[in-house]
């Protein structure tokens, strides 16, 4: 077994490979930027690059890449070798400062949403001091911002690195307020919880659906999908078990605090669980923990499957964004402490999160939007696309008692009696946990359970940190203006708490009566990916990302351009995908058996007559009938497509493939996924949901 200390973080140059390789003063100019922001000079800069080129080297790195996040949700990466030519016609190996520093890779193909020309090529990468650099397929990955050539944002990271310096900024001024001078920053901190599906890579590769889209486009549901509730947290077969122990593995040489792992609801869907960290560096694992898995996978003969619904009717996967506010002397300002009511600090910084998530519901929903989530979000197995809190029982009755300035009498903590003397008595925590909430307060941070599970983690983090930042700001310049701090905080509690609790919600969320409720309270309830954009070009919402800094108007009108874009490429290539497997796949085999079928009639009805054909019969008349609304269909579905890639408005284009491409898209599916039901199981040109999901055996 190998020594996992030992083993951690070896592929990373992290702060304890730093101490090592870097002068003293060298690394101490590095801290300072990487805690307190300070710049970088081109002098230290030259020596970290010569020192992470020669630790590179020795991990067996041959070239180095900019690794950065465009707006496709992935990440990108170009590679350059280490060497250089000599005057003797040899080589060195080197990484200058400059290069270290700055990249610049071709920006015209990737979505920008207007910001760049196709013919304005020019863009520019820019090292993150503060997430660290890692060794991966031989190449030295230094994470980077993207930018264009004239400055704007073409990537998820740079917004989120402005959003955690504006929160940082206002809480540290509420903290002052509290007394608090140590404190010099404020993170936030995230753990991202990842659930994935598990298939046999050669069923997989024989889905052609699964191949171009990610997810299952027809299928009938199989005898056994997860309706015994067996497969939860239920004993790993051993190829999965083994799966799992290289993954762990694998994440562990990066430093990333991979913890937890177990079976998840559906058949073939697990999780994996890291540690918390400091978000933007929790944001750049979880996009490096899901390129691994995929990695892994396949050296196990498997496929991971990251789409939000690879099967229709057994459930999706989502990312459970574990979110909290940290100081720098390793306070988590949201940790209740043992008598909640009597912690005036953690309470303010309660209601920020409160307010904040209530003034931009909107926000919350359009950061967790795509077209693959639009399946699984208020599905039964996910929150509800209506945006809400969970606080728990004991946190509510709290607030209640000082928004209506009564006495909140504590009563001791409960413990649990489970009755069975050799059991050990432990105490209840201060909440439960709501699986139905979309953010729900666990203890000492929120859980936003909204995400899909192949989205990047920086979208939903960078409203939640300028939103709050817009609130903490708020508090700030009221409560610096206060001649009485106590009384003006204990209103500030209050009001706040009144004002914006109808965003609070402790009961069930599948329940359709919550949205009827949510709607009476005055709650969004912005359905569809293509609803939800157009948060992008609120005018509230701009302005919160133009006061902090954190985007420009131009720069979240791109958003919007992009995402109504994407939006109508994924339903393209889904409704493509469908005819092909029709025309090339389906169609062919239900003409074949029927052919086959009728043919065996006429031939024993020759050998003997009269005899009694009604089954096959049935069958051929129940086929054809299948067969030729299926056929309709698709033909609909060839002009619908054509009519949609016709519209050259964006958002016109993204609302017709909404409206009118996904709603022919379960027409055609419906009679398909009836026909593989009742044909022969050997001629279905492809395999079924069965032998998908039960496809990795022990």
């Amino acid at each position: 077994m190998k020594n996992i200390p030992e083993l951690f973080g070896t592929m990373s140059f992290n702060e304890k490979t730093m101490k090592e390789r870097l002068p003293k003063e060298t690394y101490k100019a590095l801290k300072k930027t990487i805690d307190l922001g300070e710049p970088l000079s081109a002098e230290v800069a030259s020596v970290v690059a010569n020192a992470m080129k020669d630790w590179a080297i020795e991990k067996g790195a041959t070239h180095f890449t900019h690794w950065f996040q465009p707006m496709t949700g992935i990440t990108a990466e170009k590679h350059d070798s280490f060497i250089n030519p000599t005057d003797d016609g040899q080589v060195i190996m080197e990484l200058s400062g400059k290069e270290l520093i700055k990249g610049e890779p071709d920006a015209s193909s990737f979505p920008s949403g207007g910001l760049r020309a196709t013919c304005e090529a020019r863009g520019y990468t820019a090292w993150d001091p503060t997430s660290y650099a890692f060794v991966k397929d031989g190449t030295l990955c230094i994470p980077t911002a993207f930018c264009s050539y004239t400055g704007e944002a073409l990537d998820k990271k740079t917004p989120l690195l402005r959003s955690m310096q504006a929160l940082s900024e206002q809480a540290v001024r509420v903290l002052r307020l509290f007394g608090n001078d140590s404190v010099t920053r404020v993170n936030t901190s995230v753990g991202a919880e990842q659930e994935y599906f598990l298939i046999d890579k050669e069923a997989y590769s024989k889905r052609k659906d699964l191949i171009y889209c990610g997810r299952t486009l027809f299928g009938s549901k199989p005898p056994k999908g997860q309706e015994l509730d067996d497969h939860y947290f239920g004993a790993l077969k051993q190829r999965v078990s083994d799966y799992m122990k290289d993954l762990d593995e694998e994440l562990w040489k990066y430093g990333i605090l991979a913890k937890t792992k177990h079976n998840e609801v559906a058949p073939a869907q697990h999780e994996l669980a890291p540690i918390y960290t400091t978000t933007n560096l929790a944001t750049d694992q979880n996009q490096l923990t899901m390129e691994i898995m995929k990695k892994v996978a396949l050296k196990h003969g498997m496929v991971c499957l990251l789409h939000e619904k690879p099967f229709e009717g057994i459930n999706g996967s989502g990312k459970h964004d574990n979110w909290s506010m940290s100081t720098d002397t390793g306070v988590n300002l949201l940790n209740p402490g043992e008598t909640p009511q009597d912690n005036a600090q953690f309470l303010l910084f309660l209601v920020a999160v409160i307010k904040a998530v209530d003034e931009y519901q909107d926000m919350m929903r359009l950061s967790v939007a795509s077209a693959g989530n639009d399946h699984r979000l208020g599905a039964n197995e996910a929150p509800p696309a209506v945006v809400s809190m969970f606080l728990g029982d004991e946190i509510t009755a709290v607030l209640e008692a000082i928004g209506n300035d009564e006495h909140y009498d504590a009563e001791a903590k409960t413990a649990m009696e489970l009755g069975v003397s050799v059991l050990p008595k432990f105490p209840k925590d201060n909440t439960d946990r709501n699986r139905t909430s979309p953010f729900a307060f666990t203890g000492n941070k929120f859980e936003f359970r909204m995400l899909g599970s192949a989205q990047s983690i920086a979208g939903p983090n960078t409203v939640l940190n300028t939103a709050c930042a817009k609130v903490l700001k708020g508090f700030a310049d009221k409560l610096e203006k206060a001649s009485d701090f106590n009384k003006a905080l204990h209103d500030l509690i209050k009001d706040t708490y009144n004002e914006h609790k109808r965003i609070i919600f402790n009961g069930n969320g599948y329940d359709d009566a919550w949205i009827t409720e949510a709607e009476k309270r005055g709650l969004c309830n912005l359905k569809t990916t293509v609803d939800a954009l157009e948060a992008y070009v609120n005018p509230k919402n701009i302005k919160l990302y133009e006061e902090f800094g954190v985007m420009t108007e131009a720069e979240s009108h791109a958003r919007y351009e992009i995402g109504m874009e994407n939006y109508s490429k994924v339903i393209n290539i889904e409704a493509e995908a469908m005819l092909k497997m029709a025309k090339k796949e389906i169609i062919p085999a239900v003409s074949a058996y029927t052919a086959d079928l009728a043919n065996a009639v006429c031939a024993k009805k020759e050998a003997v007559p009269g005899v009694n054909c009604k089954t096959e019969e049935s069958i051929i008349a129940k086929l054809s009938d299948l067969s030729a609304q299926f056929y309709d269909a698709t033909n609909e579905m060839e002009e619908l497509v054509a009519k949609a890639e016709s519209i050259e408005n964006v958002a016109e284009r993204a609302r017709f493939y909404k409206d009118n491409v996904l709603e022919q898209m379960d027409k055609m599916r419906s009679p398909a996924d009836i026909i593989e039901y009742n044909a022969d199981r050997e001629v279905w040109p492809y395999p079924t949901y069965g032998d998908l999901i039960f496809s990795v055996d022990e």
